[in-house]
């Protein structure tokens, strides 16, 4: 029987600051009232933005053949030098996705880029090997070492870049470091003493390296923004903006979001220099993904059909949703006294933690993943087979990022999400 988990009461310490665990505010048969509560509301993330007809929770994959993306490019039409060609041949990547595709040319020309594509597109690549080679291209013994800023919203979307870092820049002798909270602070500072290339970090943990005097922006003059839109929804849009304020004004800025909202313009207008546009969402949901509800009347049926449901062949590998820290910790031990190999992240888990449960589930290790949306935002894992949202989510964006995490790469996925009867 397999079980990580580890039990808090002081709720969830982000970048130093004490935030209170919340408590669950849906009742049974309360879901409308609450709906429209947090709608007059109005917050974006703190709750319902508006009622979601449960009728968007449905839909069936379809059986069509979406035509394939034909690229303009191969990757040796992109004027990278050797090495970094035999790292990307070693990536086993083949022909360019479409972000990648279309992205690379306008960062190798200096052009400033907004882009909306969601994870698992390979919009990861599509910024680091540009800024890889113009880093490596530009490296001069004797000058000042320019730096590349990466900014993302969770420690690990921001591990997983770096994770991919160091993979294609292998051998090129360019240095990164993973400035995230819930690692230690003096490694970092250490790293950054040293000397490094590549910064990768959170915007508190940013933050507070700057308020340290130990990271210096003002050698930052390539600048990435990835999941924008997912940083404002976390309340991060004064960090962003007081780290943005620290790099040159002459510089190249990348913002990658999947959406395109009032304030994701406001923030473009802000401190993009005549970008170029590039959009490679195709729809709200994949097509390949099929959706559907679960109607419960009670905890125990509730309990009941996710059982009947985790033990059915096909469900390999899933991903639950739930709202609370607590409550992930709560049906992560429920499953494992079912006899489920399951693991469970959420804000509260040490980053070591976090980290190994992840690498358990990738290596099919443990069948089930239980998560918090913050905890699971960015996080590119294959071949899930099933995305359970256990707890309906805040809103329809929310649910359209959960559920991308299955019906990868053109595979088929599926996603249920728990409603009341």
């Amino acid at each position: 029987m397999y079980m990580y988990t580890q039990h808090h009461s002081n709720g969830l310490k982000k970048f130093g600051r004490s935030i209170p665990s919340r408590k669950p505010t849906f009742k049974r048969n309360s879901f409308r009232s609450n709906t429209n509560r947090f709608a007059k509301k109005g917050g974006r993330g703190r709750g319902f933005s508006k009622h979601i007809s449960f009728a968007r929770f449905i839909k069936k994959a379809e059986k069509v053949e979406e035509k394939a993306y034909v690229s303009k490019h191969t990757f040796a039409d992109f004027p990278f030098n050797e090495q970094l060609h035999k790292n990307i041949a070693k990536k086993g990547f083949a022909n360019p996705r479409p972000i990648q595709d279309q992205a690379i040319p306008s960062v190798i020309q200096g052009k400033d880029v907004f882009g909306m594509a969601n994870t698992g597109t390979g919009k990861t690549a599509a910024f680091l090997l540009p800024l890889i080679e113009k880093i490596f291209k530009n490296k001069k013994p004797s000058a000042p070492m320019e730096k590349v800023l990466i900014m993302a919203p969770t420690r690990e979307l921001a591990m997983q870049i770096e994770s991919d870092f160091r993979s294609l820049s292998f051998g090129l002798g360019i240095f990164s470091v993973s400035a995230v909270g819930g690692l230690p602070i003096m490694r970092q500072i250490t790293e950054l003493k040293r000397g490094v290339s590549f910064v990768i970090g959170t915007p508190g943990r940013l933050r507070d390296l700057i308020d340290r005097k130990v990271l210096d922006l003002s050698v930052c003059h390539s600048v990435v923004l990835d999941e924008a839109d997912r940083m404002l929804d976390m309340g991060f849009r004064d960090d962003m903006v007081f780290i943005l304020a620290k790099c040159p004004k002459e510089r190249q800025t990348l913002f990658f979001s999947a959406t395109l909202s009032p304030e994701i313009k406001k923030l473009t207008s802000e401190f993009l220099k005549d970008p170029v546009f590039i959009s490679v969402i195709s729809g709200e949901t994949a097509k390949n993904i099929d959706q559907d509800i679960v109607r419960t009347k009670t905890k125990e049926e509730k309990i009941e059909k996710l059982d009947e449901i985790l033990k059915k062949d096909g469900s390999d590998k899933v991903l639950i949703f739930r709202e609370m820290k607590h409550s992930v910790d709560s049906l992560a031990k429920e499953l494992a006294q079912r006899g489920f190999k399951v693991g469970s992240i959420h804000g509260d888990k040490r980053s070591r933690e976090r980290i190994r449960t992840l690498d358990l589930f990738k290596k099919d290790v443990i069948q089930i993943l239980i998560a918090t949306d913050v905890a699971a935002r960015g996080l590119d894992i294959p071949d899930v087979t099933h995305v359970i949202n256990y707890d309906i989510p805040q809103s329809y964006d929310t649910y359209v990022h959960r559920i991308g995490r299955t019906g990868r790469s053109g595979k088929a996925g599926s996603a249920l999400t728990f409603v009341p009867a």
